[in-house]
């Protein structure tokens, strides 16, 4: 072990409520584009989770909760029983392997094409606000279409894909569930007022805008139990469509952490600053300070390395942290970063698509 490894609890045993956790190092969701059209794992993909299973925890990579939901080709879903028996196979093998796995429940709202939605109908969205950039399609990237809003009688039935997606990872076999409220996707454009132009209970105020994050984690928690779930949040992140930062993110994203703290959540997952990017936050951001306001388990995310993670542990700034990339060629990252082995790092047109070539492959330090 490593004189850094020494002075730290990183890699000691913790318990983010029912989750037994052997460190306090997650590996964060990592879109890999392998599913092909229907979405459905296999043998591959639970090789790769189990080859990463020493993490404290595996955040699966983000899941569609429906078609509807969908906006990248070759994502996973977990919303029809093929998918379902797929993740099992994946749990089983993280199990087996002596890890702890939970989904990740997502929906990308305006980010998507009428390529990816069903009867080629446009994304949903909580306003007709389009999104910059392009997706992926079986016919390659294509521009994000424009969206439509939402009718305030349909937002049950999203709170219900969300049950159900919850329900379907409890019988996949998964550990618990993180509610995706990050990165521009469609929770994360109801709480911002850059896409969130509505005029209904889901609209114009914080406490309306907060409204529907609060409500799909109500939800969950009732199938999961609290202890089990856990939120992620990026208040910053222009991630999916270059999203504007909401015009108070302080009031934002504080009422929305103090309102989340009645669930009791498992952990919040943090993205600290531009997801896969800078640390860099506008003036005025303080998320240390938002960071404080969460009465549970955090976990700090975005380009940290060994000894930040260990400044900011020390600190008492993080519970946990959790790497994305580095875990892509670095199956055994834990034991690299306790052993002070050198990393491997991945070149990006290994990130996305393709089978076991820069997924499965990767060796371990001791190989």
């Amino acid at each position: 072990m490593t004189d850094n490894a020494k002075r730290t609890d990183l890699f000691s045993p913790v318990e983010f409520g029912s989750l037994k956790l052997a460190n306090r190092i997650a590996m964060a969701p990592v879109t890999r584009s392998r599913y092909g059209e229907e979405g459905v794992p296999n043998e591959l993909h639970a090789t790769y989770y189990a080859q990463r299973a020493g993490a404290g925890l595996i955040v699966a990579e983000a899941t569609n909760i429906s078609a509807q939901g969908r906006g990248y080709a070759a994502t996973p879903g977990i919303w029809n029983d093929e998918q379902v028996a797929g993740w099992k196979k994946v749990t089983d093998a993280v199990h087996a392997a002596g890890g702890k796995i939970v989904s990740q429940l997502w929906h990308v709202g305006r980010f998507s094409s009428v390529e990816l939605q069903p009867n080629g109908e446009a994304p949903v969205a909580p306003s007709a606000v389009k999104a910059e950039g392009n997706t992926y399609t079986v016919d390659g990237f294509v521009p994000v279409s424009m969206p439509r809003a939402l009718e305030t009688d349909e937002i049950p039935g999203i709170i219900e894909q969300y049950k159900r997606a919850a329900e379907n990872a409890k019988r996949a076999g998964f550990d618990g569930v993180e509610v995706h409220s990050a990165n521009s996707y469609l929770l994360d454009q109801f709480l911002r007022d850059s896409t969130n132009h509505r005029t209904d209970q889901y609209g114009g105020s914080i406490e309306n805008r907060t409204r529907l994050t609060l409500e799909v984690t109500e939800a969950v928690v009732n199938i999961w139990g609290s202890d089990r779930v856990g939120i992620r949040l990026s208040p910053v992140s222009p991630d999916a469509g270059n999203t504007p930062p909401d015009s108070n993110v302080m009031a934002t994203y504080g009422h929305l952490i103090q309102k989340l703290n009645k669930f009791k959540l498992a952990y919040m997952h943090f993205v600290e600053g531009a997801t896969g990017g800078s640390r860099t936050v506008p003036a005025g951001v303080d998320l240390d300070a938002l960071r404080g306001l969460f009465d549970g388990p955090y976990i700090g995310n975005n380009d940290y390395n060994l000894e930040l993670a260990i400044d900011r542990r020390s600190a008492g700034k993080i519970d946990a942290v959790a790497f994305g990339r580095l875990f892509i060629s670095n199956p055994d990252l834990v034991n690299r970063l306790r052993y002070g082995a050198d990393l491997t790092i991945a070149a990006r047109e290994t990130y996305y698509g393709g089978g076991a070539k820069g997924y499965t492959d990767w060796p371990t330090a001791a190989a």
